[in-house]
């Protein structure tokens, strides 16, 4: 009789004694054989979990014809073998004469009882975890050891998936596109240097929203927005009614020359910045309330009487401000001719920003990335997680697109 452990059950005892015995008698004398027992018992425990999962999709198990109740019947089985921590192992899997069994334990596709860590693993650090956080979780949670290489290995498993999804097929027409960069630093050759990944999010005619595309590029320039445009023309997209974008300057002759039918919009926001980033504590709440009366005015004649009246009062001081509102102008301006849900949609790039938030949550813990490719995979998984929210239309989308048709009748699609 084995010695019993302190703190030991009686029915902890008596499997102790009964695994003791089983190991006697099936002669394992060595790791290898404990893992040749793993094996064998794993074979015969999915096989037996299969068996079972097709008695219940037919309604009746082996030889019960008297109980059959279904077209359909067993078709004998298929090898598959099966990739583990502990080896390759071979197991049989039941078919059905009509090809529609589906295994919920063992999917068709999967070859590897692995696959649901890495699944675990690749939602983990679509939140933002790190590696060396993902090897400290799985090994406090699952007790095993996984080094931060493997979890790259297993993360680098989406790249090709991401970039089938940058180059997928876009819808014709889009409503509203938002366009705006993030800022992040890239080791390259031996040096840290700033990048930014240019984004697009569309509204269609239905409108949903969807983000069109993620290009990791050098600081944000007029010429690289010319080739992210254009590469969404060259994935279908036809036309975009209304552009919403920042300030930047070159980008609306970069819309124009791929879009030239396109309404721009700058971003109203992004402009108050700029006109706040140099007032004096003491003037900037009177300041901004006589730029609101502009931004907010009824039309647009209101609004340039609104801004000569913010000339006359605070040019002495900041003459900037009103210069730069006067230039930038035509593009600030668009949205006076919409009625009130389209400008709400359109005189800020809050749609993107929001989504830029949210990026910015998911990638705090990562200050460099070590390639362009490892900060594209992160974005990637991290937007998979945040647009799985973003399963309805906009509820006020049966007004606006009212509007729409007014205004651009014979550019939407029938």
């Amino acid at each position: 009789m084995s010695r019993r452990r302190r703190n030991e059950t009686e029915e902890q005892r008596a499997r102790r004694e009964l695994i003791s015995d089983f190991l006697t008698a099936a002669n394992i004398r060595s790791m290898n054989d404990i893992q040749e027992l793993f094996k064998e018992a794993l074979a015969g425990f999915m096989e037996g979990s299969l068996e079972s999962e097709l008695d219940s999709e037919l309604g009746y198990e082996p030889y019960d014809v008297k109980n059959k109740e279904t077209d359909n019947s067993r078709n004998g089985h298929s090898k598959k073998t099966l990739r583990t921590s502990m080896g390759k192992v071979d197991i049989e899997v039941p078919r059905d004469r009509n090809g529609e069994f589906e295994p919920k334990i063992l999917p068709k596709n999967q070859t590897s009882i692995s696959q649901d860590m890495e699944n675990k693993i690749i939602s983990m650090y679509a939140k933002g975890m790190s590696t060396s956080d993902i090897e400290d979780h799985i090994r406090d949670i699952y007790g095993l050891d996984i080094s931060d290489t493997t979890v790259s290995r297993i993360t680098d498993k989406v790249l090709p998936v991401a970039k089938e999804w940058q180059q997928r097929p876009l819808e014709s027409v889009y409503a509203v596109v938002f366009l705006d960069a993030i800022h992040y630093h890239v080791r390259s050759e031996g040096q840290i240097i700033k990048k930014a990944v240019y984004i697009a999010i569309g509204v269609n005619m239905d409108g949903r929203k969807d983000v069109l595309g993620m290009w990791v590029g050098e600081n944000e320039s007029a010429k690289f927005w010319a080739n992210v445009l254009n590469s969404l023309k060259n994935r279908g997209v036809e036309d975009i009614l209304i552009a919403c974008i920042d300030n930047l300057t070159g980008f609306s002759q970069a819309i124009e020359a791929v879009f030239p039918k396109t309404d721009i919009q700058n971003c109203m926001i992004h402009q108050l910045r700029n006109s706040s980033k140099y007032v004096s504590y003491k003037d900037i709440k009177a300041l901004m309330a006589d730029l609101k009366k502009v931004y907010t005015a009824v039309d647009e004649e209101s609004a340039l009487d609104a801004l000569e009246a913010f000339a006359s009062v605070w040019d002495s001081k900041y003459p900037k401000i009103s210069k730069s509102w006067y230039e930038n102008w035509p593009n600030l301006s668009t949205y006076f001719k919409f009625p009130q849900e389209l400008r709400k949609l359109i005189y800020t790039t809050n749609v993107i920003e929001g989504f830029n938030r949210q990026l910015r949550k998911v990638t705090k813990t990562k200050s460099v990335f070590p390639t362009d490719d490892s900060l594209f995979k992160m974005l990637y998984l991290a937007m998979k997680d945040i647009t799985k929210k973003w399963t309805g239309r906009r509820q006020d989308w049966s007004r606006i697109y009212a509007q729409l048709v007014i205004y651009y009748g014979d550019r939407i699609p029938e």
